[in-house]
């Protein structure tokens, strides 16, 4: 029975290392090994490098020797691990995921879904016999409501730490360049990550405050995971800070809202109110619109896009 058992943890070890060899950059032995401790599954770093030799040997997977710690990756042309029951429904679906998630996710996770997201787009390729689905990625597209921006370049080292340090709840020590273009150093608790049309900001809190801000991941220019871990504050919640529109520079100060807008400008807001608490008035060429909102400055730069269109606007705390 023991030696069962040795056989099946033998296996589950191989397998999990496969499937977290990323196919288009290297990984090294102690990088997988940080990843398999993190579900679960300990080994030192010599068992680690024994069973990739052993992988390198037996599967396409190139090693890197030029430098140490070797590298490890798929090689380009190499299958991996297929997944022969992923249906075209579900590949469907896992492409759709991996565009809206590759920034949202821990990259030790989405390197971990490459097999599945490769499987995904081979069942789906122009020859396959799904061509519905295939299609249907045509058919659908999120779309902005303002004006489309470049997402700013960044660094995939920092991303992989800054990710890291998040998923392992480590303190991430990192320097950034503020919006006057100033270097600054910083030792930061990272607490959430969070898409904003194509910026990606980190949600922190700075060593010896108290108070959460936060910073565009573009800026920092490099990250250093701690081995220190840390408490996450049981008072913070990635959605309220968002529901207190922090990411429009606000600080959840409720207001009412009242403002004159032309009819032509403000019949959208019949249809998408800002507000539960939204009341109209309407008038023959424009309408009287009365919410409960959060004052921030997005807010009012949204007031100010209006223009000559609204007038009269009046904040009541």
């Amino acid at each position: 029975m023991a030696k069962r058992t040795s056989t099946q943890e033998s296996i589950v070890l191989a397998f999990e290392l496969l499937k977290r060899i990323p196919r288009y950059q290297k990984v090294t032995a102690s990088q997988l090994r940080d990843q398999l401790d993190a579900i679960g599954i300990r080994r030192d770093i010599r068992t680690i490098q024994r069973n990739l030799e052993m992988l390198s040997e037996h599967f396409q997977i190139d090693r890197d020797e030029r430098t140490k710690p070797y590298g490890y990756s798929w090689d380009k042309q190499a299958k991996g691990l297929t997944m022969p029951n992923l249906s075209a429904h579900e590949a469907l679906l896992l492409l759709m995921a991996e565009a809206h998630l590759k920034n949202l996710l821990p990259s030790e996770v989405m390197t971990s879904l490459d097999g599945f997201f490769t499987e995904a787009k081979r069942q789906l390729m122009p020859m396959s016999e799904s061509v519905r689905e295939r299609d249907w990625l045509d058919k659908v597209r999120v779309v902005s409501d303002t004006q489309p921006l470049l997402a700013p370049k960044i660094d995939n080292s920092v991303f992989q730490s800054v990710s890291e340090a998040l998923f392992q709840d480590r303190l991430l020590q990192i320097e950034y360049r503020n919006a006057r273009q100033q270097l600054r150093q910083a030792l930061v608790m990272p607490l959430g990550l969070a898409q904003q049309g194509p910026r990606l900001y980190l949600v922190c809190r700075f060593d010896g405050f108290e108070n959460e801000r936060s910073l565009a991941v573009h800026r920092i220019v490099k990250a250093t995971v701690s081995s220190f871990n840390f408490e996450r504050p049981a008072s913070f919640q990635l959605s309220k800070y968002d529901a207190d529109d922090r990411f429009g520079f606000g600080e959840g100060q409720l207001c009412q809202l009242k403002f004159n807008i032309a009819k032509t400008a403000g019949y959208h807001l019949l249809e998408t109110p800002l507000a539960e608490d939204q009341t109209v008035v309407e008038n023959e060429d424009y309408y009287v619109i009365s919410a409960t909102v959060i004052n921030s400055l997005r807010l009012t730069r949204w007031l100010n896009s209006f223009g000559d269109d609204v007038w009269d606007i009046s904040y009541l705390e």
